[in-house]
């Protein structure tokens, strides 16, 4: 049976790169491994580790661009992944599969949304703390959702500003709208809604063409029960150009 995730990786508007240290104008999976998260006995120690294979796999990236803010990109009709898992649903393939989207709404003349998307097969165990992110309100998700990112290559300005294996809960620092669909989740990250992040995000914009970043997103464990963290999906932006972002209406 031909999996329904075949070809939606590569049919994003941002390419994949071959090559995680050298390719440009893409996106790439970095290994988990990159990055620190809370390790076993991080309450004891205080001790970060680095983390293991991830919880989904990455589906691709969107670099779009609009006149409007995209919101709840998952609903549009001419969305390449809710098309291509509504197929295979319909053919009944894909039945158990849950797509996770974090959509970052960037803010200027023009709206640009960098969407990055991740899926898996395996049915999320009830009572995990996936599920109860995923089933949860959003009052729990804002205290839990977690960008964990690291400047591999970019102007000292950028490291400076940006921050180094720098983690931030998202949902304290911006307006975040979750959007739970019946076999998804899509979070809209509204980067306008903070003056500093709009800063630091336009400061970053105009070298973006020379930086290349890498971002893990999960749901910050707070009780011993709760670790080791585990990394939802990860993601490499290498030295995208602003132009090569899609136009939709």
């Amino acid at each position: 049976i031909r999996d329904w995730k075949a070809g939606v990786r590569s049919g994003g508007s941002l390419r994949e790169i071959v090559d995680l240290d050298t390719g440009t104008n893409g996106w790439a999976a970095p290994p988990g491994s990159a990055f620190q998260v809370r390790g076993h006995n991080y309450f004891a120690k205080r001790v970060k580790a680095a983390a293991g294979e991830c919880v989904m796999k990455p589906l691709g990236v969107d670099w779009l661009r609009s006149h409007g803010k995209l919101d709840h990109v998952l609903a549009r009709p001419d969305n390449r992944v809710r098309r291509a898992l509504d197929l295979a649903q319909a053919q009944r393939e894909g039945l158990k599969s849950f797509v996770f989207a974090v959509n970052l709404q960037v803010p200027g003349k023009e709206n640009y949304s960098a969407v990055f998307y991740y899926a898996t097969d395996d049915p999320i165990a009830p009572g995990s703390l996936l599920y109860r992110f995923i089933h949860e309100d959003d009052g729990f998700r804002n205290s839990r959702f977690k960008l964990i990112n690291r400047i591999v290559r970019g102007p000292w300005i950028v490291k400076a500003t940006v921050g180094n294996h720098a983690a931030c809960l998202l949902g304290k620092a911006l307006t975040c709208h979750y959007i739970r669909g019946p076999n998804y989740l899509e979070i809209d990250v509204d980067i306008g809604s903070s003056t500093v992040a709009t800063y630091i995000l336009h400061l970053a914009l105009g070298y973006v063409s020379s930086v290349v970043v890498d971002m893990g997103f999960l749901v910050e464990s707070q009780a011993e029960e709760e670790l080791p963290e585990r990394l939802l999906g990860t993601v490499r932006i290498a030295q995208i150009e602003m132009e090569s972002a899609v136009f939709v209406d």
